[in-house]
Formats: C-alpha cells, structure tokens, sequence
C-alpha cells in the first residue's frame, strides 16, 4: 500500500474495523510516520443460476426465502432459522466454486434441508418442487420419507 504522503510502498496496520460492507483500516506509513484509512471491499463472483427453459439469472436469495416461508407457513420453524439454512444452502453452492448453478439443484439442497428442519414443510415444498401429478406421486413421496424414519 503506498503512503499517499511520501509514496513509499510499505505501511503497517494499526487498526481494522468492519464498515458497512466493507474493512477499515488505519495504516502508519513506515518512512514519513504519517497516518492513512484504507477501506477494502471482498469482491465475490456472482451465482448465476441456470433454469430449466436455459436461461441465466443471478442468484437471489429472496427467491429461496419466499419459497421456504411458503412452505413453512404456520409451522414452527423460525425466520432467523431459515436465514441459516439459506446461508448453508448458499455456502454449499459457492464451495463448489462453480460460478453457474443448475436450479434443480437449488431445490433439491433445499428440500434436503427442509427434511431435517419440518417434515410437513418439506412436503409442501415438494409438492411444489416437483409438480405431483396426482394423489399418488404425493403418496409415494410421503412413503419413501416415512420409510426413512
């Protein structure tokens, strides 16, 4: 980092702080002794989420969480809880360090996570997720989950 007084090309930090979106920090030049702040920002890569007509669109976590309150209404299952579980579905899908994510694949971590939090939730949202056709693909979903227990 280079002292905006003298140029010199090194300086030490002498405090960091979180700033809205980005770090504060309080630098001393080691030549002219001179203070300066630095703000950085993390630069992420955006998601971008293929759909199944094949089109693109960034990935928006608001999207997620209508479809969870949806299918969570009048249940036990907090808002603050499915703001985790979208930022676990989130971390999932940017650890795989691939910048394009099938939306099938959203759903399908979704309705994993789902599983674990509410049974009834899970299946309102593969109902939905999945299109059931009739009575008796909504039977089989249910089987298979009683199955697992």
């Amino acid at each position: 980092m280079k002292c905006p007084y003298c140029g010199y090309e090194e300086s030490k930090v002498i405090d960091s702080r979180p700033a809205d979106e980005k770090i504060r920090r309080r630098r001393e030049c080691l030549q002219c002794k001179n203070r300066f702040t630095t703000y950085e920002i993390v630069e992420t890569t955006p998601l971008m989420v293929i759909k199944k007509d094949g089109s693109r669109q960034l990935f928006d976590r608001g999207k997620l969480m209508n479809g969870l309150l949806r299918a969570c209404e009048k249940r036990p299952v907090s808002v603050e809880t499915l703001d985790r579980t979208i930022d676990q579905i989130e971390t999932e899908l940017r650890g795989s360090l691939d910048h394009e994510v099938a939306s099938y694949h959203i759903g399908e971590l979704a309705m994993k996570y789902l599983k674990e939090l509410d049974e009834v939730a899970y299946v309102r949202f593969a109902s939905v997720y999945r299109q059931f056709a009739d009575v008796n693909s909504f039977m089989d979903e249910l089987k298979s989950l009683l199955q697992e227990k």
